[in-house]
């Protein structure tokens, strides 16, 4: 997409009379610093006021090199904090996780049937500190198990004391939401869909802004200590309780 450029300080010397009653002439510089870019979308909505030359600022010769650092540092800035790059083990690990059996999370419902028992089969939800409360077998730990995991534990306990050889399913009802921030035009908290990618949560959220990044997103999985920047693309898997930030685009 064409953008409005951006130019850096450039000089301009200009010749004036020095004291009263000298002769002599010098060089008297003057900087100045370009600044400001408008996305090809936007060219025709400018407010009048941008639809001449951009604004100049008049800078002393001595200032440019820090301003020019001072200007990169503000874009640079503009994504907000400090944004960490997965390494190829960690894109390869996300990969992996998505094709493991998935473990829960604090906040989610699961659903256990007791065949036979229908006071003891129901929907539960998985409490922030990673537990479930069941009739007869007590406060049960869920959060970090696979489905099959948590059947397994379920028919150790009712086995032991309570029942003969009991039949027992579990699977999750209502997944952990993912969230999506940024240039989306609905963002907000969405429910998960087993084998989401970034492409369809994107789509979900009402698809990007004309401003939104075309190359890059932001993602934080349960877990991690910040976002970390990814290259758009379908392949990378959306995980419950993800957050996604679409960044936006100013060149």
């Amino acid at each position: 997409a064409r953008a409005w450029p951006v130019s850096w300080p450039i000089s301009k010397t200009t010749r004036s009379r020095a004291s009263r009653g000298g002769g002599h002439t010098h060089n008297r510089a003057k900087s100045y610093l370009q600044v400001g870019c408008y996305p090809s979308e936007c060219c025709a909505a400018r407010p009048p006021c941008l639809n001449s030359n951009p604004i100049m600022l008049k800078l002393p010769n001595a200032v440019r090199p820090l301003c020019a650092g001072l200007v990169l540092s503000l874009v640079a800035a503009c994504g907000g904090d400090a944004i960490l790059q997965p390494t190829a083990a960690d894109q390869q690990a996300i990969a992996s996780v998505a094709d493991k059996p998935y473990r829960l999370q604090p906040g989610e419902k699961v659903r256990i049937t007791v065949y036979g028992e229908t006071g003891l089969s129901g929907e539960y939800q998985i409490d922030p500190t990673g537990f479930i409360s069941l009739p007869l077998a007590g406060v049960v730990k869920a959060a970090g198990l696979t489905e099959n995991d948590l059947q397994q534990q379920l028919v150790a306990l009712y086995s032991k004391e309570y029942l003969k050889n009991p039949k027992i399913t579990v699977s999750v009802s209502e997944f952990r939401p993912f969230y999506i921030i940024g240039e989306v035009e609905k963002p907000g908290s969405y429910a998960y869909t087993s084998g989401l990618n970034v492409l369809s949560a994107i789509a979900i959220a009402g698809g990007t802004t004309y401003r939104a990044s075309r190359d890059r997103i932001f993602i934080q999985h349960p877990g991690e200590s910040g976002l970390r920047e990814y290259t758009s693309s379908a392949a990378i898997p959306i995980m419950p309780g993800d957050i996604i930030q679409i960044p936006r685009r100013y060149f």
